[in-house]
């Protein structure tokens, strides 16, 4: 592995995220155990913003999740439900 937290991490090898870089925790989407990478990290920043209308926690976690993993449009619904429903279970 190379790299730093400026610049990112990388395999010195194929150049993809080094194994101890990828943090995914399994969901149900549409009742399929679904991976979803630094959901964690996503429902802790989403949380910070003290957010109350469901819609708006559902937007901003949906934001964040598209930039780390992929979503795929005929999904989106079934993400959304999936991913408010951990944000729920997780801080309440």
């Amino acid at each position: 592995m190379s790299g730093n937290d400026t610049d990112g991490y990388y395999c010195t090898i194929c150049g993809g995220i080094p194994p101890d870089r990828i943090h995914i925790r399994h969901i149900l989407v549409d009742d399929k155990a679904t991976g979803i990478d630094k959901l964690d990290w996503i429902i802790a920043e989403v949380k910070k913003l003290h957010l109350t209308d469901d819609t708006a926690i559902t937007e901003e976690l949906l934001k964040r999740t598209k930039v780390l993993n992929y979503v795929p449009t005929k999904k989106t619904e079934a993400y959304e439900k999936a991913l408010l429903k951990e944000y729920k279970d997780t801080t309440q």
